[in-house]
């Protein structure tokens, strides 16, 4: 599957382990509650790990381990819901997470502009003829009136 990461489409390398599955070799990503139930595993683990949240986890409940965590997948559930715009901004603005941000489930793509105005790098679709349309809605405006992360 590919995903736009940094305006390029790219070959996605990750892999999201359900809570109820076996850790596997690679990169891989797995819930906050799994992160939070196998910490020290999970940081042995040999590839690299991140987190998809869903948009009720708490930023601050993993904040001291962002050094440890090389990628955040935003899940989104319903595109109206916009709690992982802030959990992006606050990853970005308070706790200066520096790796990848991606949004990925129940987006629409004409939200990804202003995701990328609050920290989201990448992003992930299940239908691939998205990704032009993504691409193109990420140069929506040229002109920005007000401060933001990017």
């Amino acid at each position: 599957m590919q995903i736009i990461k940094d305006t390029t489409i790219v070959n996605n390398s990750w892999k999201f382990i359900a809570d109820d599955e076996d850790l596997s070799a690679g990169d891989i990503t797995v819930s906050l509650a799994r992160w939070q139930q196998d910490r020290e595993a999970l940081i042995a683990h040999s590839g690299n790990v991140g987190l998809r949240l869903k948009s009720n986890d708490n930023v601050a409940d993993f904040a001291d381990d962002l050094a440890h965590i090389k990628l955040i997948e935003l899940n989104f559930a319903d595109f109206a819901d916009g709690r992982s715009f802030s959990q992006a901004w606050l990853l970005r603005g308070r706790f200066n997470y520096q790796d990848e941000i991606r949004a990925v489930g129940h987006y629409l793509p004409e939200q990804v502009f202003y995701l990328s105005r609050v920290g989201v790098n990448a992003y992930a679709t299940d239908k691939p003829t998205d990704l032009a349309l993504i691409m193109n809605n990420l140069n929506d405006f040229t002109v920005k009136y007000q401060a933001s992360i990017n």
